[in-house]
């Protein structure tokens, strides 16, 4: 008995040692959705940050398909060895598992949470040529045209897609969904006037916006943007229940050491609050958020209810 009790206790501090050291190899940041991404641009940005505050490498892994929710299984699947971590947006966390039937994960429960990295306004735009001026041209339009306005979306179940249905819904209006395969093909046919409107996250679009080829009508935070500074808020422009933010995160396999996990959070909040990483997000919209992983998981719990009351709701599907 005492030999295996010295046996724990040896296992145990070498654990604990192994923890304090962390990371002692490579460590991978795996992006559940394609190269160039707000999300891809996220991890991006925090890797070489992280190297140089922890002196090892960290390396982004693109693992791509079903609204993020493959890459998700991987990394419930990886070891929580502080070798594996997945950066990822809202989707496979609070959208995806209203959606997707057989997901091979629980969102609530097979990851320990590491921190919020930022969040952004959605922002309802329509092409420079456009009739509608105003939030309340859009809904006089869809009041007498029931389903004709058409608004684009990166993907069924995504952030603007729900947030077209949340308005939907706060207005008593309905329109066309049209969803595309990713943020820049909805972008494109926006920018050509193929369709007429869409909630795209602010960072994706305000260049566009700035060069006058598309016009913005409101934003979806609860206050002004700093890049749009003109553009009033949904609740501004008279829709009111329509605070809606766009984010990204930083979560890992269930069972992380403590250890490492405190160690992790302390290094992403330290490099997502750079003044270098800060300026080149706050310049595209951007907000640093870099909260605790108790914060994280309110936030979650909010989130995940929220969003399965606005897809029952709408009786909206991921086909």
């Amino acid at each position: 008995m005492r030999k295996a009790l010295i046996a724990v206790a040896l296992g145990l501090t070498a654990l604990a040692v192994q923890a304090q050291d962390w990371p002692q190899k490579a460590v991978t940041l795996v992006v559940p959705f394609p190269p160039g991404g707000s999300t891809d641009m996220v991890a991006r940005a925090m890797a070489p940050k992280l190297g140089e505050k922890l002196g090892q490498t960290f390396l982004v892994d693109n693992k791509a398909g079903a609204t993020g929710t493959i890459g998700a299984t991987q990394v419930k699947r990886s070891a929580p060895d502080g070798a594996t971590f997945l950066v990822t947006s809202l989707g496979p966390l609070v959208i995806a598992p209203h959606l997707i039937k057989g997901m091979q994960y629980d969102a609530l429960n097979d990851f320990d949470l590491i921190t919020v990295a930022v969040q952004a306004p959605n922002v309802l735009v329509v092409p420079a040529s456009s009739p509608h001026k105003t939030v309340a041209d859009v809904i006089a339009f869809e009041k007498k045209n029931p389903g004709k306005m058409t608004f684009a979306s990166s993907g069924n179940g995504s952030s603007d897609h729900l947030t077209a249905e949340l308005f939907w819904q706060q207005t008593g209006t309905t329109g066309l969904h049209v969803p595309y395969k990713g943020g820049a093909p909805a972008i494109t046919d926006l920018l050509g006037g193929q369709v007429d409107a869409s909630f795209q996250n602010v960072n994706a679009v305000v260049s566009h916006i700035n060069a006058g080829k598309l016009r913005a009508l409101a934003v979806t935070g609860d206050k002004r943007s700093p890049v749009l500074p003109n553009v009033p808020t949904a609740a501004e422009a008279g829709v009111k229940n329509l605070e809606v933010y766009s984010w990204q995160a930083v979560v890992a396999p269930k069972g992380l050491p403590p250890a490492v996990r405190s160690k992790a959070h302390d290094a992403m909040a330290a490099a997502l609050n750079d003044p270098a990483v800060k300026q080149q997000f706050g310049a595209i919209g951007l907000e640093v958020v870099a909260n605790t992983p108790e914060q994280f998981a309110r936030f979650q719990q909010q989130e995940f209810a929220r969003w399965k009351k606005v897809i029952e709701t709408g009786k909206i599907t991921a086909d």
